[in-house]
């Protein structure tokens, strides 16, 4: 039996050991959510040749399968695989890498390879615009990426360099796909991020083996008068379609920029067109330039204009097309016309997309509509019978602005009167493409209505205008709202095309050059002057976002953290939005250095920044006064519950791959195993482009055959039925195109077992569990995108609100402040209803919502799955929210920023309390207020306190701490366990000190007697002197006589 002492021993340890785990995991995760923000995820993509290799990019050009990855097949003798089926593989792998700011990239990858990270990517294919040719699909597929090692020189026994590799699938119909990478849990957080992995297919491949752009040729110096003072200019594409954005306006220059990554990076081209000029006495053009004007991208074709010259060129897109229908070059169209505008159609439909020429001279009055279906453009003048001025009958009139509704396959166009007997005025006509039917719907007022400090006004023709004329200059739809922006001097808006409403926040003194819609219910309004607004649907208010106090706000935290996407010289060269986020174009002169930038234009952030800055009150506490913000958002908390599993209603389709397991101890990939991870992605998204099947039918599941082998392979029990419990399987599909696994059963196990034994063929172990469909995915904590709501279909969801707390001055009893309500707006209430039941939380303060969005089973006809889709929208609203409510990040609505050059940074506190501030601030009106003479001054202090440490000192006194309260452990555990080795150390010390000392006592005892036995014999020396020495004589003698008669005694041997 143990004795209890070392039982005790080892259990206080233990605790302190946990203690100290306990008192270091808090600093730490500290540290982790500060390093949260600074990592992100990096990919790029490589071929074949530049797998491994460091700092090696490619562009997306090539559209061919490889032929080369099954021979890599061939190796794999005793493995689950077809034998007699040829593998291919795509181009191209995805490379994947993380960073943090302030580290080494190659050091944080090894870390989290050793601490089991995995990056998952999931490649989401946008459906085709010809639904005619290829099948509208929702198709995804998740990958988990292989670790592989670096090709250049390495010293370490292990791994110098590393990255993750995917296959880059391929779609058929697909020229745009969206990569999605996260983690797979383990190691580091790395927040996800969203790439744009587009096919080029206006570069082309030299017999060297280099690029080279079949638009024009590239120019490699961005000259600063391409750029500084030049106005911004709209980015026209079709939305969710091109995998190439151009954009022109650079002065005196046939030069576009072109990007296929949304501007992540990007190239100046010079065009290789023949910027001719032809003038006529019907083309009203008095000069010559070079610039190109309009720019318009499309699935697979390219618009510009010069002068009055439009031009198209079509890429080479094989997955698309089937074949090489690339123009090779710039096709100029519309040659005989003057051309003084090209309008952007947003959305494709009917299997085409659309862009339209206005037309000045001969032809005013007239559109040129423009269809491109698969590559090939065709124009067609409308109105087909007479001319829009005919068909209002007016004399002369001009077309400013078009508009194609594609839904009602109509046109709006904004045309400008000219009436010699009056101004010249602006109407909305509508032309119906199928009935050829001409109709003024809207007359605008000439002037800008007076709104008398209201935010907006209906405007019904019975209100007292200004002497501001309107100044009518373009307009914008949106499908799945219907709403209609006239945009000028002014901002006028409709859901019906008929009733406006004015926007009175927009400044009449401005006038609007572009809008940016997000068709998402966001907008953001560009002035002549460059300023920046934003516009949120379902509210009146305009924001001004860009010059602001906002804006200053933002700016200055930026260069705080010595951000280098800002510099005090910049212009702005277009503005557009990416995944509902809006984004900046921007020219940067830093150090007399330009350069181009993406940046993000934060504007949650910027009307927050705002509203801190105009609702404050000073309230005062005692001697001083205090500043408190009000939070004018009746709640505090919302949430999404009880959302219905998604891929029922958004008809995702999913996949899912795992790389196959390499014999290796590092756990590295090769090139063969890669070639392996291409070759079953290939043969995956192969057998789901040929199988021909109803949705959601888990039956006709092309990997059927697969898990259906996996049963079989199952340890059969007696009767047939596997030893897990019967399982019968479904019946077989018809037809069914292959299987990428073995065609005669072996059971699963042999495989398993060759691979736990390291005999695998090639060293690689094909798992037959690591591809397949998924069936049940789960909702996450937003709504989908969108949603398919077929005949007579529902959608329903919850929204859980908490009411913001009640003030103290409103009393105490717990009552819900400001009743929240929700308001659900539709954009075709005809077609969808919704129903929303109320439930009031009392004890929680909260108030949850049901919402239910049916369809009404008789807006639609019959037609195939995915064509015709009509498009429409639900608003959600929360009822006085608008202006008042700004989505938090999880750094939460508020930051103080003590960063490095900041007077907060590094503040050291000089006893156990922490360092207290107190600012004098002096608010004046001087400058600013003119109509007084007076100076208003108010001084205010500011009381800051609980300052953060640098986190480079935090981290110091963190490992000093830790330091000495380890060695403090470290030296108890020590004592304890050495303790009985001193005790037995010590009793002996003691023992021979005891030992010494009585030793010595008995000595000076027995030299203390011998002294005294002397003393007393001198004394009587004299008396008895010869007596003694006869007695002393006497004993010697009977000694010596004793001695000889043990002697005689003693046997003789």
């Amino acid at each position: 039996m143990s004795p209890a002492g070392p039982a005790w021993l080892r259990l206080r340890v233990l605790q302190a050991l946990w203690a100290l785990l306990v008192v270091l995991l808090a600093p730490w995760r500290l540290w982790a959510i500060k390093n949260t923000q600074e990592c992100t995820w990096q990919v790029v993509l490589n071929n074949f040749e530049t797998v491994g290799k460091k700092d090696a990019s490619d562009r997306f050009v090539d559209q061919e399968p490889l032929y080369t990855v099954d021979k890599v097949f061939s190796l794999l003798v005793d493995a689950p695989i077809d034998p007699d089926e040829t593998y291919l593989g795509f181009p191209y792998y995805l490379k994947i890498n993380y960073s943090c700011k302030g580290e080494s990239s190659e050091a944080l990858v090894r870390k989290g390879h050793l601490t089991g990270l995995k990056p998952v990517v999931l490649v989401t294919f946008q459906s085709p615009v010809n639904f005619h040719r290829w099948k509208i699909e929702q198709l995804q597929i998740q990958m988990e990426a292989a670790p592989f090692r670096s090709r250049e020189r390495c010293n370490a026994e292990e791994v110098c360099l590393m990255s993750w590799y995917t296959p880059m699938p391929i779609k058929n119909g697909s020229v745009v796909m969206r990569v999605d990478v996260s983690s797979n849990g383990l190691g580091p957080f790395i927040p996800n991020k969203r790439f744009q992995v587009n096919i080029n297919g206006f570069l082309e491949r030299q017999r060297d083996n280099t690029l080279q752009f079949t638009v024009g040729n590239e120019l490699f110096n961005l000259i600063p008068r391409y750029f500084v003072n030049v106005p911004s200019r709209p980015l026209w594409y079709t939305v969710d379609q091109a995998p190439v954005f151009i954009l022109g306006g650079i002065p005196e220059e046939k030069a576009i920029l072109l990007t296929d990554t949304n501007f992540k990076d990007f190239f100046l081209v010079e065009l290789s067109i023949d910027s001719c000029w032809v003038g006529s006495f019907y083309c009203p053009q008095t000069s010559f330039t070079a610039t190109i004007y309009d720019a318009i991208a499309t699935e697979s074709t390219l618009f510009i204009r010069q002068n009055q010259l439009i031009y198209y060129f079509t890429g080479t897109y094989t997955t698309l097309h089937e074949s090489n229908r690339g123009s090779g070059r710039w096709v100029r169209v519309l040659a005989n016309e003057c051309i003084k505008k090209l309008c952007p159609v947003h959305f494709h439909s009917n299997g085409s997309e659309y862009v339209m020429a206005l037309t000045t001279g001969k032809h005013e009055g007239y559109v040129h509509f423009g269809t491109i279906t698969d590559g090939r453009v065709s124009f067609e003048l409308l109105p087909r019978q007479r001319s829009v001025c005919n068909g209002i009958l007016v004399v002369n009139c001009s077309i400013t602005w078009a508009v194609f509704i594609a839904g009602d396959y109509n046109l709006l166009l904004l045309v400008e009167i000219e009436d010699p007997s009056t101004r010249k005025y602006f109407q909305v006509v509508s032309y119906d493409l199928v009935s050829d039917y001409l109709v003024v719907l809207y007359t605008i007022p000439e002037f800008i209505p007076d709104a008398r400090g209201l935010e907006f006004l209906m405007v019904l023709g019975t209100e007292s205008y200004t002497n501001f004329p309107m100044v009518p200059k373009g307009m914008s739809y949106n499908p799945y709202n219907n709403l209609l922006f006239i945009w000028g001097n002014f901002l006028l808006q409709s859901y019906n095309s008929k009733n406006f409403i004015y926007l009175a926040d927009f400044p009449k003194e401005l006038s609007i050059k572009y809008l940016v819609n997000s068709f998402y219910g966001d907008t953001a309004i560009v002035t002549e002057t460059e300023e920046i607004w934003y516009l949120l649907e379902g509210s009146y208010q305009v924001y001004k976002l860009f010059p602001s106090k906002g804006w200053e706000v933002h700016v200055s935290l930026q260069v705080m953290q010595q951000s280098s996407l800002y510099a005090p010289n910049e212009t702005m060269v277009t503005l557009f939005y990416e995944d509902h986020r809006l984004y900046q174009l921007v020219y940067l002169i830093d150090n007399q250095q330009g350069r181009l930038v993406k940046r993000l234009v934060p504007v949650e952030q910027l009307l927050m920044y705002q509203q801190i800055s105009n609702d404050y009150l000073l309230e005062r506490q005692g001697s001083h006064l205090t500043l408190s913000f009000t939070n004018f958002c009746p709640f505090t908390v919302m949430r999404l519950r009880d959302l219905p599993n998604p891929q029922i209603y958004t008809r995702q389709e999913r996949y899912r791959a795992q790389p196959p397991r390499v014999l290796e101890p590092g756990g590295f990939h090769s090139d063969n195993s890669l070639a392996v991870y291409q070759g079953l992605v290939y043969y995956l998204l192969w057998l789901h482009s040929k199988y021909d099947k109803p949705y959601a039918d888990p039956v006709h599941d092309p990997t059927w055959r697969w898990w259906k082998n996996k049963k079989q392979d199952q340890v059969r029990g007696e009767g047939g039925e596997s030893v897990g419990g019967p399982s019968p399987d479904p019946p077989s599909p018809s037809p069914c195109p292959g299987t990428v696994f073995a065609p005669h059963p072996v059971p699963q196990d042999y495989y398993f077992y060759l691979a736990s034994n390291w005999r695998s063929a090639g060293s690689v172990h094909v798992d037959m569990a690591s591809y397949e469909k998924i069936y049940d995915l789960k909702a996450e904590n937003e709504l989908p995108e969108r949603i398919f709501l077929d005949k007579g279909t529902s959608y329903r969801f919850s929204v859980f609100l908490t009411a913001r707390e009640p003030e103290p001055l409103h009393g105490p009893s717990f009552q819900l402040q400001s009743k929240v309500g929700l308001a659900v707006v539709l954009a075709d209430p005809e077609c969808i209803e919704a129903v929303v039941k109320e439930k009031v939380l009392v004890n929680r303060n909260s108030v949850l919502f049901w919402v239910t969005l049916s369809d009404k089973r008789f807006c639609f006809d019959q037609g195939i799955s995915g064509h015709h889709l009509m498009k429409t929208s639900m608003l959600l609203k929360v009822v006085g929210s608008s202006g008042h409510c700004f989505q938090n990040t999880n750094q939460g609505p508020r930051m103080w920023l003590c960063m490095e050059n900041s007077p907060c940074h590094d503040t050291i506190p000089h006893s156990i309390f922490a360092s207290e501030f107190f600012f004098k601030v002096l608010v004046s009106n001087r400058g600013v207020d003119k109509s007084t003479y007076c100076d208003y001054q108010l001084t205010f202090q500011l009381h800051i306190h609980g300052l953060p440490l640098s986190a480079r000192r935090a981290f110091l006194i963190l490992m000093v701490s830790a330091s000495l309260f380890v060695g403090l452990v470290i030296l108890y555990v020590i004592s304890c366990l050495l303790s009985p080795y001193v005790v037995k150390v010590c009793n002996v010390l003691c023992w021979k000190i005891n030992n010494i000392i009585a030793w010595e006592s008995y000595i000076y005892s027995i030299a203390s007697d011998t002294g005294a036995f002397s003393n007393t014999s001198g004394i009587k020396s004299g008396e008895s002197s010869g007596g003694t020495s006869r007695v002393v004589s006497k004993v010697a003698g009977e000694n010596r006589t004793d001695t000889k008669e043990t002697l005689r005694k003693k046997p003789i041997s």
